[in-house]
């Protein structure tokens, strides 16, 4: 062993030292998947040098023959892992082996419970299989160079999981990683070659480069040792590359662990192979868990890039639209160049024709999974509902496709799930009925409670409820689904077509015509706070609701605009009222134009409590309110 210099010891970051004392304290029931994660990494480090070759073939080194090597040691009680991947400088080995490099951390640590089980489901979405290591073994040496540097800038990395790390310079001859667990006592069952043949077949058979293990030799007494002989265990030939038919769901399932660093089976998957005027194939995973990053549209994103096999980039973010940001897989073409870049991506029109198939795939694999998998795709839906949400707005090619899978709460459920299909929606719809009715709100009770449904609970009829924050810019861009258009219950004149009578609609105009005086007074009474007063066909129990004008923002889209700063266009509501309610027949009555005014006032601030606005002037309200309640009591 070569001298060691430049010694230090540097402490983990605090998030480092609470996952490695949930993997010290067996979060995994699983053991053995301590290897499949230490070999992942080395693929991708390996991948990674590939890649970086294309353009500096001097990094390969004069050894172009890639490969992993597994060995153990009875005696000593380790199990050594070795790649001649691309390698870590010193400073290369302090970040990804002392921090979390990855976005979302703070979110990881709020979200852990201190449940073993349920912890595991987090640390599988953070994807951290480095660490993995300590859940055997009680001390972790690597040593590493990273390709193209000097012999004399390999770099030891060592810790015992405790919190703080040892690292120093070392004379290393080749270039790649090298990682020797020292195993915990009750853990030497790793330390066979059985045993660890097994693991890999298990695994990582699917991994595309040779996983050699030392061949069992037989000593021959008064002989001396043989050298050691490497023999592959694995199929080292790319899984996406082998007929359907020959790859069973268990080793699709493991090679979504490997691509995507997931802990947990895929929701779906779809493999397939396009041959013609382009040749590629493609094989695509839906994740059953969101990642944390979902959110923030900067993540990284995007399939794994390969070009006639050879590795070429990970997150190649042009085959697929951002709202199907989720995917995970590897896309293999036979017709873009080794040396193509991000740049050269975004403006390639083969990618176009191929990120357009790829998107329908993956439509159709969750169309599939709707249909014949209802309670996957629910699970599915409330982890990646919101961001399908995006898609409409994004797709405009298969906008009826994405509004198909779109899942909403209606006024048929009593628990806000949203489990609504348009399909399903418009199958049991009443018959004449030639709309979609919905109504947004920033909550389920107030939409459900909303005095807008009151006409339609008394016909039956149902209406989305749609209360995520996305939903009415959604709407904007959703203007019909298989030939019905949508209707905002809240917005405009309602007009019920078929569903309302000749008898009824002539008793409205009846009824309108007979109190016209009162629409009058109303107007003057609440001047500029509004844009129109008139009778509402929408009420049967309420006095008074307000309605959203044809062309102006719903509340939802106001108050996301004024949330990030923006200016919102000035509109005013239309007051409604229902002219059954005992309260308007009072008002119809009253003489004094001092109390008309206050009693109407009273019920233009309820009517937009209960579209959940906030009041211009709460403190006129409740002015007025006293000095009603005064009266009363007198």
């Amino acid at each position: 062993m070569s001298v060691e210099t430049q010694k230090e010891t540097l402490g983990f970051q605090t998030e480092v030292k609470q996952l490695l004392h949930l993997m010290i304290h067996s979060l995994y029931s699983n053991k053995e998947i301590f290897l499949r994660e230490l070999i992942s990494n080395a693929s991708d480090a390996v991948d990674k040098l590939r890649f970086e070759a294309l353009a500096k073939p001097e990094l390969l080194e004069g050894g172009a023959e890639l490969k992993i090597r597994v060995s153990f040691d009875k005696d000593a009680k380790t199990v050594t892992l070795e790649d001649n991947g691309i390698g870590m400088s010193r400073e290369d080995a302090v970040t990804h082996l002392g921090t979390i490099a990855k976005s979302g951390t703070a979110d990881f640590m709020k979200h852990l419970s201190g449940d073993q089980k349920k912890d595991s489901h987090l640390i599988g979405q953070f994807g951290v299989g480095f660490y993995s290591a300590f859940i055997v073994a009680d001390k972790v040496d690597v040593f590493s160079r990273r390709a193209g540097l000097a012999a004399s800038e390999g770099v030891h990395w060592s810790s015992k999981g405790e919190g703080e790390f040892e690292i120093s310079t070392v004379e290393k001859a080749d270039r790649g990683t090298r990682i020797v667990l020292h195993l915990k006592s009750a853990e030497d069952e790793f330390a066979d070659g059985w045993r660890l043949r097994n693991i890999i077949k298990k695994y990582s058979d699917h991994i595309a480069l040779p996983i050699e293990l030392p061949k069992e030799v037989a000593a021959v007494e008064g002989e001396e040792q043989p050298a050691v002989e490497w023999e592959t265990v694995n199929r080292a030939s790319a899984l996406w590359t082998r007929p359907r038919t020959e790859v069973k769901d268990e080793e699709y399932q493991e090679f979504y662990k490997h691509v995507a660093h997931d802990f947990e089976n895929p929701l779906s998957w779809s493999h397939n192979k396009v041959e013609g005027k382009l040749e590629y194939t493609s094989l695509l995973y839906v994740p059953t868990r969101a990642p944390f990053d979902l959110y923030q549209r900067e993540a990284p994103k995007g399939l794994k890039l390969y070009v006639q096999r050879v590795f070429v980039m990970d997150q190649a973010e042009s085959f697929l639209p951002l709202y199907l940001r989720f995917i995970k897989g590897v896309v293999d073409s036979n017709d873009l160049s080794l040396n193509v870049s991000r740049e050269i991506l975004q403006k390639d029109p083969i990618i176009d024709s191929m990120k357009s198939a790829l998107t329908k795939r993956v439509l159709d694999m969750l169309e599939k999974l709707a249909k014949n998998e209802p309670e996957q795709y629910k699970g599915f839906w409330k982890n990646f509902g919101q961001v399908m949400k995006e898609g409409p707005a994004e797709d405009f090619a298969n906008k009826e496709k994405i509004a198909g899978l779109l899942r909403f709460a209606s006024t048929q459920g009593d628990d806000g799930e949203q489990v609504v299909g348009l399909a399903d929606y418009l199958a049991r719809a009443k018959e004449g009925q030639d709309k979609i009715y919905y109504l947004t709100g920033e909550t389920y009770a107030q939409v459900k409670n909303s005095p807008h449904l009151e006409v339609f609970r008394k016909k039956g009829i149902e209406v989305l409820l749609l209360t995520d924050r996305i939903d009415e810019w959604l709407m904007s861009y959703l203007n019909d689904f298989d030939g019905k258009s949508f209707v905002d219950v809240a917005r405009g004149d309602l007009d019920l077509g078929n569903l309302d009578s000749e008898e009824d609609k002539k008793a409205a105009e009846e009824v309108a015509k007979s109190k016209e005086g009162l629409v009058e007074r109303l107007k003057t009474a609440l001047g500029d706070s509004v844009a129109e007063v008139r009778v509402s066909h929408r009420l049967t129990d309420s006095p008074a609701i307000l309605a959203i004008g044809e062309q102006d923002l719903g509340l939802q889209m106001r108050q996301i605009l004024e949330a990030s700063g923006q200016k919102v266009p000035d509109s005013k509501p239309i007051f409604e009222f229902n002219p059954a309610h005992p309260l308007i027949e009072k008002l119809d009555n009253e003489q004094s134009d001092e109390r008309f005014g206050d009693l109407s006032h009273i019920l233009f601030d309820q009517a937009a409590l209960a579209a959940g606005d906030s009041l211009k002037d709460p403190a006129a309200y409740v002015r007025r309110l006293n000095k009603l309640l005064v009266e009363l009591s007198v």
